[in-house]
């Protein structure tokens, strides 16, 4: 009789620490929820947050979520190479080269020029850049500051005098820059610097 006892007892300690586990962790389930997804906020830090809309995509949370789900992580064009090397690497995917189709190649790379002696210094087009590339002030002329700036053309439709154009960038020596053949480097398609011989 008293084994037995022992057992009940024994068993009824058992399912009170169950439970008591049980409650703690319920608690903590509740207490210590994390909202969203992390890797949606990991991904997001990567981005360059000028929710220029180039990926195709309302902003740069959008795309996040998107990549979080299993979407190309090359769509990024203000990020450009960096940002796909860090979120090939934040989820273990190969490198892929910038989709031409959501950017520019450095071939046929676009930037804004402004017609300074049209533009009226509204600062429409400064409020419009997600890259702070426009310089200039109220009443005042503007410029962009090209190699700030990424062709997203975000500028252009608000221009109230149409003064902005989209122009290719023109490959001079200082700006052509050689890339490494695949597998040669320890990244696809990264640079490797030349070393004089000589």
């Amino acid at each position: 009789m008293d084994i037995l006892f022992d057992n009940i007892t024994a068993l009824g300690s058992l399912t009170a620490i169950a439970l008591g586990f049980g409650a703690l962790l319920g608690f903590a389930a509740v207490k210590f929820k994390v909202e969203g997804n992390p890797i949606v906020d990991q991904i997001d830090a990567l981005l360059p947050q000028t929710q220029c809309g180039q990926c195709g995509h309302p902003g740069c949370r959008p795309y996040a979520e998107s990549v979080a789900e299993g979407e190309e992580i090359n769509k990024c064009v203000p990020g450009g190479d960096d940002t796909i090397h860090a979120l090939a690497d934040l989820l273990g995917r190969d490198f892929v080269p910038l989709d031409e189709e959501h950017g520019a190649t450095p071939e046929s790379k676009m930037v804004a020029v402004i017609r300074e002696d049209e533009c009226i210094g509204c600062t429409k087009c400064i409020q419009a850049c997600p890259m702070d590339a426009i310089l200039g002030a109220a009443k005042q002329m503007h410029t962009v500051i090209s190699d700030e700036c990424t062709g997203c053309d975000l500028c252009v439709e608000p221009c109230p005098v149409d003064c902005i154009d989209m122009v290719p960038v023109t490959v001079t020596l200082q700006t052509w820059h050689w890339t490494a053949p695949k597998g040669i480097g320890s990244r696809p398609g990264e640079l490797i610097p030349v070393r004089n011989i000589a």
